[in-house]
């Protein structure tokens, strides 16, 4: 078996303080996982837009806030630091606003997951 590199990576750093896009970088993956650090500088989904995946995500909130939106829910979760949430597959859910910055560390597992393929942009 080859063996992994120890690798230090400070996921705070180099933050954007504007951006028309979020910055998305995988740190992670391989079969069936893909860990992300997600940048937000103030986006959101689309109004009507709700992602939809196949596969689990667990995402937790490292710095700022952001409020998360299930479409079977009547009121949006506001996140802060430090919050964590399980999506399930298949759970339709948005994002209402995000702070400046806001980090995310995303991890999308299961075996519906292609970690090779590129990250899918947020589509209407």
């Amino acid at each position: 078996m080859a063996e992994i590199p120890t690798l230090v990576t400070n996921l705070l750093v180099d933050l954007p303080l504007r951006g028309d896009e979020e910055l998305v970088s995988v740190q992670v993956s391989g079969p069936g996982l893909r860990v992300e650090r997600i940048v937000s500088t103030g986006q959101a989904s689309p109004p009507g837009f709700h992602y939809d995946q196949p596969h689990a995500e667990w995402v937790v909130i490292l710095t700022g806030s952001a409020e998360l939106r299930f479409a079977d829910e009547t009121a949006p979760r506001r996140l802060v630091a430090g919050d964590a949430v399980l999506i399930a597959p298949h759970r339709r859910h948005r994002v209402e606003w995000t702070d400046t910055p806001t980090v995310w560390l995303a991890i999308h597992f299961g075996a519906d997951l292609d970690a090779t393929a590129p990250v899918p942009a947020e589509q209407p």
